[in-house]
C-alpha cells in the first residue's frame, strides 16, 4: 500500500464515475481496472474508472460519485490503493459540544477549533462536530468545515476515518449517552482519542503498577479517613487534599503543621485565598466536614512537596505532551506556574503566573538549570509511556503538572488527558502552541494509517 498525493476536482457528469489522470492510474497500480470501489471515511461506493491524459495527479469526481460518498471539496489530498480500494483522504473528526452561536459554534473551544480546522485543511479533510450532529442509521455526520474566509459551513459526510476527543467537560464526557457514542466508534473500528478525562485515582492505580516511574509519585491515598489524613500530616508536615475528579485547581486543600503553633488550611473560597488556623486537628477536620460533607468520598490525600521557589511562591511545571507521527512520545511546550501570594496551587485564575522553564530553573539551579530541565523532560516521556501502557484506550495527547525539589528531584502531581493550553499564550511559547496542533494532525494521520513517503 502506498500514499500518493492527488488533486481533486469536480466535474458535472451525473454519472459514478472517476476519471484519473495517467500517472495517478499507474501510481495507484490500477492499470486495466475498469471499477473501481472508491472509499471516503467509512463511506464507500462502487465506482466506473476511465484513465485521462493529463500531466500530474489528478482524480475528478462526477457529480454521481461526489454526491453518493459526500465528499465536501476539491483540493490536495490523499489516496491510497488498499486490497482493491482507493481511499480517499483522511477524514478526521474533532469531537467537541456545541452551546454557542453559529460564528462561534464550540464556545470557548471555537478558536482551538479553527486553528485545528485551519492547518489540517491544507492536509486533508478535517471537520468539528458534536455528538448531536451524528446520525447513526445513515452512518453520516453533519460537521463544520471551515471556508477560507474564516467562517464555518456545515455538510454532511461519512463518519471519519479517526476521531480527536475535546469534549470539554467531566459531565459531558461521562455521560451514559457519552459513553454509548465512544463504544459505537470503536465498533466501527474508527480509532477515538483521547478516551475521557482522567481521575486522580485511577491514575495512581495506574502508575503504582509501573516500577519504572514510582520514584516521581508522591505518597498518596484514595478515600482517606480521618485517621490517615492527620498521620500523613504529622509525617509530612504537609499533605494536599483534593477531589479526584477536580480540574482546575478547584477543591484543594493544602493542609500543613508546625510543631507549638497548631494545623493550617489554605484553600480557595469566594473568589480569594484564604488561610485558617486552628489548635488542635480535631478543629481542622471538623472544618473540612462542614464545608465538604459527602463528596470527602471523592477526595485523595497527597504528600506535600517543598517545591523550588521564585520570591517565597512555589514553582510547578506544565507538561504538554503528544504523540508523533511515528506514534513516540515528545515534549512540545513546558510553561512553568508560580503561585499567587498565598495560593493552594499555581493556577493562574488563582492569581500565578507564566513563566518560561528556563527563567524559573535558573533562579534555582544557574548553570545546572539545562541539565535539570532535560532530566524532567526524560521522566515525563517515562511517565507518559508507563500510563498509555496501563490504560486500554488510546491517548494521544496528555499534559502533567510536574514539580522539582531543591534537591532536584522530580515529582509528578497531576496527569490531565485534555491538557488546557494556557501555557501557550506566553509570548515566548507560541512557537510551541503551533507545534502542538501540528503534532495532534500528525497523530491523525498516524491512527488513520495514512503515512506520508518520500516522493522519488
Amino acid at each position: 500500500m502506498r500514499l500518493t498525493p492527488c488533486n481533486v476536482h469536480f466535474t458535472a457528469q451525473p454519472d459514478r464515475v472517476v476519471y484519473i489522470s495517467n500517472a495517478l492510474y499507474k501510481n495507484l497500480n490500477l492499470s486495466g481496472n475498469k471499477s473501481v470501489q472508491l472509499r471516503f471515511g467509512k463511506g464507500r461506493i462502487p465506482a466506473t474508472v476511465k484513465p485521462i491524459k493529463k500531466a500530474g495527479r489528478h482524480l475528478y469526481l462526477a457529480s454521481g460519485v461526489r454526491n453518493a460518498i459526500r465528499v465536501p471539496k476539491a483540493g490536495t489530498i490523499y489516496l491510497k490503493n488498499e486490497d482493491g480500494v482507493v481511499h480517499l483522504g483522511p477524514l478526521i473528526g474533532v469531537l467537541s459540544d456545541g452551546q454557542g452561536s453559529s460564528a462561534s459554534p464550540f464556545g470557548s473551544r471555537t478558536g482551538f477549533i479553527k486553528q485545528l480546522l485551519k492547518a489540517g485543511s491544507k492536509q486533508f479533510y478535517i471537520f468539528a462536530f458534536t455528538p448531536k450532529d451524528i446520525n447513526w442509521q445513515t452512518e453520516k455526520v453533519m460537521g463544520y468545515f471551515l471556508n477560507e474566509n474564516g467562517t464555518f459551513t456545515k455538510k454532511s459526510v461519512p463518519l471519519p476515518d479517526v476521531v480527536y476527543n475535546r469534549l470539554p467537560s467531566r459531565r459531558y464526557d461521562f455521560a451514559p449517552s457519552t459513553n454509548q457514542l465512544r463504544e459505537r466508534f470503536i465498533r466501527r473500528k474508527i480509532p477515538f482519542f483521547n478516551w475521557s478525562f482522567f481521575n486522580k485515582s485511577d491514575i495512581y492505580r495506574m502508575l503504582e503498577r509501573e516500577a519504572t516511574v514510582a520514584r516521581y509519585i508522591p505518597e498518596y491515598h484514595v478515600n482517606p479517613g480521618r485517621e490517615l489524613i492527620q498521620e500523613m500530616l504529622e509525617r509530612h508536615q504537609m499533605v494536599y487534599y483534593k477531589p479526584s475528579a477536580g480540574s482546575l485547581g478547584k477543591g484543594i486543600y493544602r493542609l500543613s503543621t508546625l510543631p507549638q503553633r497548631g494545623y493550617y488550611a489554605r484553600f480557595r473560597k469566594n473568589k480569594s485565598n484564604a488561610l485558617l488556623r486552628f489548635s488542635s486537628f480535631n478543629s481542622l477536620y471538623r472544618m473540612l466536614q462542614g464545608r465538604l460533607g459527602s463528596s470527602m468520598r471523592g477526595y485523595v490525600v497527597q504528600q506535600g512537596i517543598r517545591l523550588i521557589e521564585i520570591d517565597g511562591c512555589p514553582i510547578d511545571f506544565r507538561f504538554h505532551m503528544h504523540k508523533n507521527g511515528s506514534n513516540k512520545w515528545v515534549v512540545v511546550g513546558i510553561g512553568a506556574k508560580k503561585s499567587g501570594r498565598g495560593s493552594v496551587t499555581t493556577h493562574i485564575k488563582n492569581g500565578g503566573s507564566l513563566l518560561t522553564p528556563e527563567r524559573a530553573l535558573s533562579r534555582s539551579f544557574g548553570d545546572r538549570s539545562g541539565e535539570v530541565l532535560e532530566k524532567a523532560k526524560r521522566a515525563a516521556i517515562t511517565l507518559a509511556e508507563a500510563i498509555e501502557r496501563q490504560h486500554p484506550h488510546l491517548i494521544g495527547e496528555l499534559g502533567f503538572d510536574l514539580g522539582i525539589d531543591q534537591s532536584e528531584k522530580i515529582w509528578m502531581f497531576e496527569a490531565n488527558s485534555k491538557p488546557g493550553r494556557s501555557i501557550f499564550q506566553h509570548p515566548s511559547l507560541r512557537a510551541e502552541g503551533k507545534a502542538s496542533i501540528d503534532h495532534i494532525l500528525e497523530h491523525c494521520l498516524y491512527l488513520s494509517k495514512f503515512r506520508r513517503r518520500e516522493e522519488t
